[in-house]
């Protein structure tokens, strides 16, 4: 949905023309704060994390303020806050459902916690017997994985070399358990090498084998434009599931979005205030979805945020997302082919296929330790470890099944120092060249061995940390209630 068409509620005044990435960057919260290093100096945060949670766009942040003035509980209240709140709350529904392309007649968006929560409430939800199949990936987080598990039987499909998804393997897959498979999950973008699946082709696929199709766009959304498609499309998404706070909206909301034939059928799978028509002593008799599925008193903050940074994107204009990170991952690549010692995961030439998140070891260090220094002497926030999908990055580090065996031991007895892992740099809509130079000339310095501070690992958790590297936290934040005088700290006080 064009920005000029997004309910006049999530409008604001300085929004009404195209927006760039260069006036997007300049509107992200905390762009330009500085933070702690080792040697006691401060520096402008380089914000490299991207993948795990986004910064706001300070678009979003006004339009929560602006909003909590008016902010009560919805539906049912019958006070001017309360219908107010009711009105821009179910239309931030409407504002995801379009953002995705959904048919809003015959679909429903689900306000959840974040993707995982759809993900278990989907599996809770499809009536799974332990025969049945869902047929699912190596490339999957956790939360695409282990919620199926829980209710019946589980197909890994494997992936390439390169870490591309195995798509002859998938597809003997559907014809092998035709019949038996009712779900393909698969996610729209990897979090480890950010290699996006051809999720129309597979949809096309799997409806064939007579099964429904979920697509996690947690990673996806962010950073390409996402179509379900018309419901009578042989191509079209069933269920698609994204979260705010991966797309600039870091107040706690999912989306699940989905038939809302299906969600009418059956009990929800969490039930209390909301979720009902009437209650009898003997019976409960259920709402319709989306409420069917909203049991409790709802983010409703949340649900503003998300439709707020869904209008700052489209603005923004979502191939133009597209283009700009494929071109800062042209020209990180670049650079970082033609270091020696690094070790870079999937594909590093052919990148339209690709969403901008960079996965690197450095030959000779620890994954942590190296995440530790960029942090505590370049101030660049990346991560580190397996991002919860270790079934894929064992894959890509090549870990044998005797070692990944032998590893498995030394976890379950505490030690995971020598735990297997990568460093994760991950772009977002606003990060430039500049960022880009700034991981570069910190990874040059730990290359060469121009380490400042001296490192201990915890073996419990396999981290490194700095000796001597101890800030108080409560110089950079603390919560506090504003005296009679103004809104100062209690350390401000006279």
């Amino acid at each position: 949905m064009p920005a000029s068409a997004q309910p006049r509620m999530f409008r604001h005044r300085d929004d009404s023309a195209q927006l760039t990435l260069a006036d997007v960057r300049r509107d992200i919260v905390g762009i330009d704060t500085p933070v702690p290093l080792l040697d006691g100096t401060r520096r402008p945060y380089v914000f490299l994390d991207n993948a795990a949670s986004t910064p706001a766009f300070g678009r979003v942040l006004r339009c929560v303020q602006d909003f909590l003035p008016w902010y009560s509980g919805v539906h049912r209240g019958t006070g001017f806050k309360s219908v107010l709140a009711t009105e821009v709350f179910d239309a931030a529904h409407d504002v995801v459902g379009r953002f995705v392309g959904a048919d809003l007649s015959r679909n429903a968006v689900i306000f959840t916690k974040n993707t995982t929560e759809c993900v278990n409430k989907l599996a809770n939800r499809a009536g799974l017997r332990p025969d049945d199949i869902v047929i699912t990936t190596l490339m999957e987080h956790h939360s695409n994985d282990l919620p199926w598990r829980k209710h019946c039987t589980v197909i890994h499909v494997g992936v390439l070399e390169d870490g591309h998804l195995d798509l002859g393997q998938l597809r003997s897959a559907l014809s092998h358990y035709r019949g038996r498979v009712r779900l393909v999950a698969v996610t729209g973008a990897s979090n480890i090498t950010g290699l996006c699946s051809p999720i129309h082709d597979i949809a096309e696929w799997t409806h064939a084998a007579g099964a429904r199709l979920f697509v996690d766009a947690a990673q996806l959304a962010p950073h390409r434009p996402v179509t379900m498609m018309p419901d009578d499309d042989p191509r079209h998404i069933d269920f698609l599931a994204l979260s705010a706070h991966k797309m600039y909206a870091p107040f706690g909301t999912g989306a699940l979005v989905g038939p809302k034939q299906f969600f009418e059928q059956g009990e929800p799978d969490m039930v209390g205030g909301g979720v009902v028509d009437i209650v009898t002593l003997d019976h409960a008799h259920w709402n319709h979805p989306p409420h069917k599925e909203e049991a409790g008193t709802p983010n409703v903050l949340g649900g503003v945020a998300f439709a707020a940074a869904i209008g700052v994107l489209e603005a923004v204009g979502m191939e133009t997302v597209a283009r700009h990170e494929t071109e800062l991952l042209r020209y990180a690549y670049g650079k970082l082919r033609r270091m020696p010692g690094i070790v870079l995961y999937g594909p590093t030439e052919q990148l339209d296929d690709k969403v901008g998140t960079i996965t690197f070891n450095v030959e000779g260090k620890h994954n942590s330790l190296v995440a530790a220094i960029l942090g505590v002497e370049g101030g660049i926030g990346v991560r580190n470890g397996c991002f919860c999908a270790h079934p894929y990055v064992k894959q890509l580090l090549k870990v044998t099944p005797e070692e990944d065996t032998a590893l498995t031991g030394e976890v379950l007895a505490g030690n995971k120092s020598r735990m297997p892992g990568m460093v994760r740099a991950s772009l977002g809509c606003y990060s430039n060249e500049d960022d880009v130079d700034a991981l570069v000339s910190m990874l040059e310095r730990v290359i060469r061995g121009d380490i400042r501070g001296t490192y201990v690992q915890d073996r419990s958790t396999g981290a490194y940390h700095a000796a001597g590297y101890d800030p108080d936290f409560l110089e950079y934040f603390q919560y506090h209630v504003p005296d009679i005088h103004g809104d100062r700290r209690p350390s401000e006080a006279s």
